[in-house]
């Protein structure tokens, strides 16, 4: 059982039989989870208090905070400022990675096939069909492509991921702006559906020819072939720490009311074009004053003693000075 595959496990345990102690429970994107299960881990082993997160999508976690059956809901997708004042939300960044392409091709290594924004849009409207397609060799001279019907495997839940994945296609690509658009969930054009990132990685791995996007952690743990991408410099850029950090670098964080922030195209030669922040979701007036104290203790330690484990698995942490905002918000926001 490989590492990703671990931690799922853990997870659907958590969700399911408590094997974290239910100290705080939270549910929402599977973006952030490999990060989340191992902050879980070491804050027990620290504290000895527990973390049940569920790792079920951005969408899902929204209906769960507002329904008011967790502490806290985790979303890619970050709400704005009107529908957190309408509900009486906290929002805040906890920490930003990167969605990367991943494709199942004999011969082709991690970082070898290059596409574009413009490609990635055509494949997903269906308007390319096969890997040897001109548009992509034209890209790619020097790789042998199959002669082979690409298939397409894209989420089929409410998604931060998909949101972030297809507000960057909308960027890059004028027809998937104009007929599909982005969001948690879209009418997809094409393709297969998986379950979060787990079930997207767990798809493409197992499908000859196929092309799909997860968070960059569950294509290094699942020993996925990842894409280059050229960028809105023009630029080819391979993902890398230094390229989502390049990306991160632009966000002003400090300006956007309730840290509504979208990472996705940025510019600069050196930044990765689909990179994103990961947000938390909390009652400003919590039904359970303590559970809700008792999860802004694991937040404040994770800012604190987290960010080598989140560099260990390719997340960025937040820079300090934002985490110094975020620490006032919980004292203004969130009564105890």
């Amino acid at each position: 059982m490989n590492i990703l595959k671990t931690i799922v496990a853990a997870g659907l345990v958590a969700a399911s039989t408590s094997a974290f102690a239910a100290d705080i429970t939270g549910a929402g994107a599977t973006f952030p989870f490999p990060i989340y299960s191992k902050w879980a881990d070491a804050y027990k082993k620290e504290t000895g208090n527990g973390l049940n997160y569920q790792s079920i999508g951005s969408g899902a976690g929204i209906k769960q905070i507002l329904a008011k059956t967790v502490t806290f809901g985790a979303t890619d997708a970050p709400l704005k400022a009107e529908a957190l004042d309408k509900d009486g939300l906290s929002q805040w960044p906890m920490v930003m990675g990167a969605i990367v392409p991943v494709v199942n091709l004999e011969g082709i290594k991690p970082g070898e096939l290059v596409l574009s924004g413009e490609l990635l849009g055509d494949i997903y409207l269906g308007k390319i069909t096969k890997w040897d397609d001109p548009a992509i060799a034209k890209l790619n001279p020097k790789l042998k492509l199959p002669t082979e019907a690409i298939t397409v495997v894209r989420r089929s839940d409410g998604s931060g991921t998909s949101f972030n994945f297809t507000d960057y296609l909308s960027k890059a690509n004028a027809e998937w702006k104009s007929k599909v658009g982005s969001g948690t969930a879209v009418e997809w054009p094409a393709g297969v559906g998986a379950k979060g990132n787990e079930g997207v990685a767990g798809n493409v791995g197992q499908t000859k020819n196929s092309i799909g996007y997860v968070e960059y952690a569950y294509a290094k743990q699942n020993k996925l072939t990842y894409t280059a991408l050229i960028n809105k410099a023009g630029k080819t850029v391979q993902p890398t720490v230094a390229s989502f950090q390049a990306a991160a670098s632009n966000a002003d964080w400090a300006k956007a009311p309730g840290y509504y922030v979208i990472l996705t195209d940025q510019p600069g030669e050196a930044s990765w074009p689909i990179t994103a922040a990961t947000f938390i979701l909390m009652y400003k007036e919590p039904v359970d004053k303590a559970a809700s104290a008792e999860a802004v203790k694991f937040f404040k330690w994770a800012f604190a003693k987290g960010g080598k484990m989140a560099e260990e698995l390719d997340y960025i942490p937040m820079p300090e000075p934002v985490v110094k905002l975020i620490e006032k918000t919980w004292s203004a926001d969130i009564k105890s």
